[in-house]
């Protein structure tokens, strides 16, 4: 219990968990970002599709204010985009989220009449989109970015669960470096054929801890860094960040692969 610990070490813990809850809310050289899938595919999505609905899943925390704007921008552009609202304000077990992004994603097929549809999970929403996919969601799946997500964990779950466990639930946990269902996870294909996957991340991040636990083994790898080199986004800004929400767009857009050059840094950051 958090009465029982001293303040000082209190006041860490309660800051680590504020950052997990934060979760769930120079020269820049030419990149050439080429287009890489987790396999052959064999399923009803193709690449080929024309682009359908957008669902977008929030992290730890369940709050969907952090992907509101990033929807509006998707909307904007013409696309059909849902933030999907994620049990147990995200904190519960994320196998149940992903039952529930399952439902939304056959609802939305139903509505539009698309074929396929695009994924975005912001940090722990990529766990849940990746479990989605793991079981069979894949095959209705033509773009899977995860956006900050702690594939292989995060060392603040680490300390929180290891300072106070009683204040780190079943979420929480699962977002440990030695969790269970991440193992699990990560032991087949990270990236299951059919959809393209696409993992963006900040190198800086302090939320995801290693920064490159957002590395997704198949995937196209987009540091936000490799864009604008002096970006100093954080975790929480990921979102809502022009030049961030810009790469989205550009991920989720259908056709060749996307070059990146210095303009193009300074445009993005302008939104």
């Amino acid at each position: 219990m958090l009465a029982g610990l001293a303040p000082a070490r209190r006041r860490l813990v309660l800051a680590l968990l504020a950052l997990l809850l934060v979760a769930a809310a120079a020269v820049t050289v030419a990149v050439v970002v080429p287009r890489v899938s987790g396999g052959s595919a064999t399923t009803a999505a193709t690449q080929d599709d024309p682009p359908g609905p957008v669902l977008l899943v929030p992290g730890y925390g369940g709050s969907t204010s952090s992907l509101l704007t990033l929807a509006e921008r998707l909307r904007t552009e013409g696309r059909d985009a849902t933030v999907v609202q994620v049990p147990g304000e995200g904190t519960g077990d994320l196998n149940a989220s992903a039952d529930v992004l399952g439902t939304a994603v056959d609802d939305a097929l139903r509505r539009t009449g698309a074929s396929s549809v695009d994924i975005v999970g912001y940090s722990a929403g990529g766990v849940i989109a990746r479990l989605w996919a793991a079981d069979g969601g894949a095959a209705q799946a033509r773009r899977v970015l995860t956006l900050g997500s702690p594939h292989h964990g995060t060392t603040v779950a680490d300390l929180a669960a290891g300072l106070a466990p009683a204040e780190c639930p079943e979420g929480c946990q699962q977002l440990t470096t030695t969790s269970a269902l991440l193992a699990r996870l990560n032991a087949g294909d990270e990236t299951p054929a059919g959809p393209t996957w696409v993992s963006v991340w900040t190198t800086v991040d302090q939320t995801v801890t290693p920064p490159d636990s957002a590395e997704l083994e198949g995937a196209v790898e987009v540091p936000v860094q490799d864009v604008c080199a002096d970006s100093r986004v954080g975790h929480g800004q990921l979102p809502s960040d022009p030049l961030v929400q810009g790469i989205v767009l550009a991920e989720l857009a259908a056709g060749p692969p996307v070059e990146l050059t210095a303009d193009d840094c300074a445009r993005l950051r302008q939104g």
